[in-house]
C-alpha cells in the first residue's frame, strides 16, 4: 500500500505539469503519465529519506556504573 506522503509528494513534484493543464498546453493523459512516473521516484526518495533520518533521536542506554560512597578527610 502505498503511503499518503508519498502520492503527496509525487503531486508535489508532477505540479507544474498539473498547471500546464489548467492553461491548456497539455493533455490530461500526458499529465497523468507524468504523475505515474512521479510516484515510482518519489517512494525511491522518500525511502532513502526515511533511511537516512532513521536513526536520528535514538539513543543507547549505557548501563549505569555503580558508585559507592565514601567518606572524604576533613583537611
Amino acid at each position: 500500500m502505498i503511503r499518503p506522503s508519498v502520492l503527496l509528494f509525487a503531486l508535489l513534484i508532477s505540479l507544474p505539469a498539473w498547471y500546464r493543464l489548467l492553461v491548456d498546453q497539455l493533455d490530461l493523459t500526458q499529465v497523468l503519465i507524468r504523475f505515474l512516473i512521479a510516484v515510482p521516484i518519489a517512494v525511491l526518495l522518500l525511502t532513502a529519506f526515511r533511511l537516512v533520518t532513521s536513526g536520528y533521536g535514538v539513543t543507547e542506554e549505557t548501563p549505569a556504573t555503580p558508585v559507592q560512597a565514601e567518606p572524604m578527610d576533613p583537611a
